[in-house]
């Protein structure tokens, strides 16, 4: 059962009209943006179940319109961002997806870069701003942005793990939560660190430089 404590109850420090609905979307977005990691030519929102249904009424498409340019959940711009958007050069489009046995509140965004590549980030939005990432590409994963947090695209290799493990136990990096997410064994992965403390730009050069890296990502806490 997920715990909540009083702070969610009351609801977090967003702008409105809803917490799953504007706050919840703006954050998974704000994230994927942060997974993504380059400049963005075109985004497509996929909408399931009640983001589909309601998601003019509520403010969604702005919420995850401003996510995507860069705002967070209690940025006073976030009516403004199909404006903002169009300032960025970026092409947004809305669908509606049934994307089976996932939370109502639920967005696959496929995202563009200027270089042509694309990637696939599912994200559900699940009640008081509270959010959880749950595919990036096809790989199914677990990400709330609650803490600071390291992300690797990498080749499923022996001592990766403990490579990068070792390198933030020199930087006095406490690590909260760990987990590694694979469809194939010595294929592609993707490892999730949610950590304490802010991982500082050397000890992210020295994971940048380990040979099984694809793709690294990190971003503070979103609250």
């Amino acid at each position: 059962m997920e715990n909540y404590s009083i702070f969610d109850i009351i609801g977090p420090a967003m702008i409105g009209p809803s917490s799953s609905h504007t706050a919840g979307a703006a954050k998974v977005a704000y994230i994927a943006r942060s997974i993504f990691g380059k400049p963005i030519k075109k985004a497509t929102f996929y909408l399931h179940g009640s983001f589909s249904t309601t998601y003019k009424g509520h403010g969604t498409d702005k919420a995850l319109i401003a996510g995507v340019c860069g705002m967070r959940p209690d940025d006073p711009n976030i009516p403004f961002s199909y404006e903002k958007a169009k300032d960025m050069n970026i092409e947004i489009q809305f669908l509606k997806i049934n994307l089976d046995d996932v939370h109502p509140n639920t967005v696959k965004i496929v995202f563009e870069g200027l270089d042509g590549l694309t990637q696939s980030i599912i994200g559900s939005s699940i009640g008081g701003g509270k959010v959880r990432i749950i595919s990036i590409d096809d790989i199914d994963v677990a990400i709330t942005g609650s803490y600071a947090t390291l992300i690797t695209q990498h080749l499923d290799l022996p001592g990766f793990v403990a490579d990068i493990s070792q390198i933030l136990a020199k930087h006095h990096i406490n690590i909260a939560f760990m987990k590694v997410f694979r469809e194939t064994k010595g294929e592609n992965a993707v490892m999730v660190i949610e950590t304490d403390d802010v991982i500082h730009k050397d000890a992210l050069e020295k994971i940048s430089a380990l040979g099984a890296l694809n793709k690294l990502t990190f971003f503070e806490a979103i609250q």
